[in-house]
């Protein structure tokens, strides 16, 4: 099913186009993203190791800057992964923030790479499983997790099929005209994330959709679901989904390989048994693969989420003794 990438909404949400869009991106307040979007093109065109080497610069330079990601980080380390000692910790935390930065370098390589170089640097298996599950008709579930080449990830994924993701809106329209146009431009189409009607509609029409639903989550349908051995808030809206529509779930994952051999990504077959009775054990049941995921690339899991969060004011505040401070 066809669909326009490039959706842009003023401040009052109300849809712009024509000349009035044109204007409104030239204005002064966006010169600047015009300039950081001018360079990512440039950094586009640079040999593959040199953009990791920056990338893992820039990463460990982000590291000492006054933010609380550190914090969060290192307290999601000590939740998640309590065997390792805190020596280990601290090093997984500093690969951690490098992987962050190389997350950051690939956006343009995303954006902007040939299909020919793009073929060079992933390498995709199991893409029968998403032929088969496209050919069954009733739409396409592709289940991910929120690792640092997360847009690496999306365009490999659209080499193969014509995939919908569901992204966060943002206010800068130069931004969103960005986002739009260069992640559509491979074969993506964008659903606002709390767009849950336009995510059923895409079922209902065959398409298969990317989703990332392993963040803290405390909207309507969020359940306490243990994520490595802790309870916390989470969306359950994949088992529903799969229920209302009938879509096949299969799980996607992607990592980067080490050094420069590029990326692996890998489409899982479907889910059997899926949905069961319980959307909080089906949930469960994917939070396991993920774990299992993050255990064996654990420096590319998005640590700096504040993951743990509850559904009623007794739940523990993880967080609470966390303060910024310089590594």
């Amino acid at each position: 099913m066809p669909h326009e990438c490039v959706i842009l909404a003023g401040t009052d949400g109300r849809q712009i186009s024509g000349d009035a869009m044109r204007l409104r991106l030239l204005a002064p307040r966006y010169w600047l993203t015009w300039v950081g979007l001018g360079v990512l093109r440039l950094l586009a065109f640079l040999p593959f190791p040199l953009m990791l080497r920056l990338g893992r610069l820039l990463g460990l330079a982000l590291r000492h800057l006054p933010t609380h990601f550190n914090a969060i980080a290192r307290r999601n380390l000590e939740l998640c992964l309590p065997e390792l000692s805190p020596q280990q910790r601290e090093t997984l935390l500093r690969e951690h923030f490098a992987s962050l930065g190389m997350g950051l370098m690939e956006i343009p390589l995303a954006w902007w790479s040939s299909p020919a170089r793009l073929a060079r640097l992933v390498h995709v298996e199991g893409i029968e499983h998403l032929q088969a599950a496209a050919a069954r008709g009733r739409g396409v579930i592709l289940l991910t997790a929120h690792f640092t080449p997360l847009e690496m990830a999306g365009r490999a994924l659209a080499s193969v099929a014509p995939v919908s993701f569901l992204y966060r809106p943002t206010r800068n329209e130069v931004l969103a005209y960005a986002l739009g146009r260069y992640r559509c431009a491979h074969g993506g189409h964008p659903i606002p994330k709390d767009d849950i009607r336009a995510f059923i509609t895409a079922l209902k029409h065959d398409e298969c959709v990317w989703y990332a639903p392993d963040q803290s989550y405390r909207n309507k349908g969020a359940e306490m679901v243990p994520w490595f051995g802790i309870l916390a808030a989470t969306n359950t809206l994949t088992s529903r989904l799969a229920r209302m529509t009938g879509a096949t779930v299969l799980p996607y994952f992607f990592q980067r390989l080490p050094g420069t051999q590029g990326y692996r990504a890998v489409i899982h077959p479907p889910f059997e048994n899926f949905p069961s009775d319980s959307p909080a054990a089906d949930t469960e049941r994917f939070n396991h693969m993920i774990e299992a995921q993050v255990r064996l690339v654990p420096e590319q899991y998005l640590w700096i989420h504040r993951r743990f969060k509850g559904l009623s004011q007794d739940y523990p505040d993880y967080y609470a003794r966390q303060a910024p401070r310089r590594a």
